[in-house]
C-alpha cells in the first residue's frame, strides 16, 4: 500500500535526535534557539519563535493582541477546524468567508464581512500556494476600513488597523512576489507536524514581521515567557549557578518547543530546498503531465509570475462530478493499494461549526471545490514507481466512472 504522506525518518535525522538526547538537554535548548535563528534567516526575517505546534502559535498571537469576547476574526471557510478554532478559545468570533476557486480566502469576501468588531483577519495559504497577500496588506490599509477599526489594547492602537494574521500550516518555502512566506504580513505562523513538508513531529514557529513602531525583538521576548506560563527565566537559564530564583508575571500558557524536536527539524531545514523541495516539484510535474490530457480533471496551480507553492498538497479536481461519486472514485482508488485524502471538509460541515449556525449552502466555491477534490500522495520517498502506481489507480478510478 503506498502511504499517503510518511515523514522522512533517515540517519541523519535519527544522529541528531540521538546527540540531543545525549546531551542531557531535551526540553527548550541550544537546538531550539539556533532552530529559530536558521528560520528567520530562511524566511528573510529577524524574529521567529518556535513552539508546540501550529494552533498553539495562532492563539498566542491573537492573545497578544487582546482578541476577546464581543471580538470577530475574519477566517476562510475552507481550512482545517484549527484555524477557526483557536478564535473560540478566545472567546471571540469566527466570521466565515468564502475562497476563490484556487482555495484561498476570497479578499472580496473579506472585504464584504469587516465590521466594527473586526480585529483580525487570518489567511490560510491551502496546499502551500499563497494567498493574494498584497490585496489583503492593501485592503486592511484602506482609509475607510481603516476608520471601522475600534482598538481596545494598547497593541491593537499601536496598529492602528485590522492584524493580518497568517495561518501558514503548509508553506513554508512558499514565496510571494519574490519574499518568502514569512516575511508577507503582520505575523506568520508554520506548522511542522507530522505531515508537513519540513517536520518536527510536532510543532509550529511564529515569524514576527510587524511594521514600526513595533519592536519585534521585544514582542518575541515577552512571547517566549509568555508560551512558558509567563515564567521570567527558562530551564536552561535556571541551570546556570546561582539562578535558579525566577518571577511569574502573568498566567501563561505552556507551549514551548523541545530541543529533541528542534533536532528533527535543523536537519530538513538544512535539505529542505535542495532534496525536499525539488523533489516534491519533480512528483507534482510528473502528476501534471500524466493528468492535463484528460478532460476530467482540473489540475492545481502552483506556480505563477508571482506565487510559488511549497508544494505541500496535490489537490486534484474532477469535473463534473457529485461529491458521492469522489468517494467512490476514492474507494476504487484505495483497492489499487493507493492512500488518498481530501483536504478539507469545509467548516460548515463540521458538527460544531454547524450547530453554531454556519451554513454550507452560504459558501458555494467552498463547497464546490471540496466535492471534487482528491488530494494524492506527495513526499520525499515517493519513487517514480510508486508514482506511476498513483496515477495509474487514479485514470483507472476516473476513467471507470466515464
Amino acid at each position: 500500500m503506498i502511504p499517503f504522506s510518511p515523514p522522512r525518518i533517515d540517519d541523519k535525522t535519527i544522529s541528531e535526535v540521538t546527540a540531543a538526547l545525549r546531551s542531557g538537554w531535551i526540553t527548550t535548548g541550544p537546538r531550539v534557539k539556533e532552530f529559530e535563528e536558521r528560520i528567520a534567516a530562511y524566511c528573510g526575517i529577524r524574529n521567529v519563535l518556535c513552539v508546540n505546534s501550529n494552533s498553539a502559535g495562532l492563539e498566542l498571537m491573537l492573545r497578544w493582541f487582546g482578541v476577546g469576547p464581543g471580538d470577530e476574526v475574519i477566517v476562510p471557510a475552507y481550512t482545517y477546524c484549527a484555524t477557526a478554532n483557536v478564535v473560540v478559545h478566545c472567546g471571540a468570533t469566527p466570521v466565515l468567508v468564502d475562497v476563490r476557486p484556487d482555495f484561498n480566502v476570497d479578499v472580496e469576501a473579506v472585504r464584504r464581512a469587516i465590521t466594527p468588531r473586526t480585529k483580525v483577519i487570518m489567511p490560510v495559504d491551502v496546499g502551500g500556494f499563497p494567498c493574494d497577500y498584497d490585496e489583503l496588506n492593501a485592503l486592511v490599509r484602506e482609509p475607510e476600513v481603516k476608520r471601522q477599526f475600534h482598538p481596545a489594547t494598547e497593541e491593537q492602537r499601536t496598529l492602528g488597523r485590522i492584524l493580518i494574521l497568517e495561518d501558514a500550516a503548509h508553506s513554508i518555502g512558499a514565496s510571494y512576489r519574490g519574499r518568502r512566506i514569512g516575511s508577507v504580513t503582520d505575523i506568520a505562523v508554520f506548522s511542522f507536524h507530522a505531515v508537513k513538508n519540513l517536520t518536527t513531529a510536532e510543532g509550529g514557529a511564529i515569524c514576527l514581521h510587524l511594521p514600526e513602531p513595533f519592536d519585534n525583538e521585544q514582542i518575541y521576548k515577552y512571547l517566549r515567557i509568555k508560551s512558558l506560563h509567563g515564567q521570567s527565566k527558562d530551564a536552561l537559564a535556571k541551570t546556570q549557578i546561582g539562578n535558579w530564583r525566577y518571577d511569574v508575571s502573568e498566567a501563561g500558557y505552556k507551549c514551548n518547543m523541545t530541543d529533541v524536536l528542534a533536532a528533527i527539524g535543523l536537519v530538513e531545514l538544512q535539505r529542505y530546498d535542495s532534496e525536499n523541495l525539488k523533489r516534491r516539484r519533480e512528483i507534482f510535474e510528473a502528476y501534471h503531465r500524466a493528468f492535463s490530457p484528460y478532460p476530467q480533471f482540473q489540475l492545481p496551480v502552483f506556480e505563477t509570475a508571482e506565487k510559488q507553492s511549497s508544494l505541500h498538497l496535490y489537490l486534484l479536481r474532477i469535473n463534473n462530478i457529485t461529491e458521492n461519486e469522489r468517494d467512490a472514485v476514492m474507494e476504487r482508488i484505495f483497492a489499487k493499494e493507493v492512500s488518498v485524502n481530501v483536504h478539507y471538509l469545509p467548516l460548515p460541515m463540521l458538527s460544531f461549526y454547524r450547530n453554531s449556525g454556519y451554513q454550507m449552502q452560504n459558501y458555494p466555491v467552498a463547497f464546490d471545490n471540496y466535492s471534487r477534490e482528491i488530494t494524492l500522495p506527495v513526499y520525499y520517498d515517493l519513487s517514480p514507481e510508486d508514482v506511476n502506481q498513483v496515477v495509474e489507480a487514479v485514470l483507472s478510478a476516473v476513467l471507470q466512472r466515464s
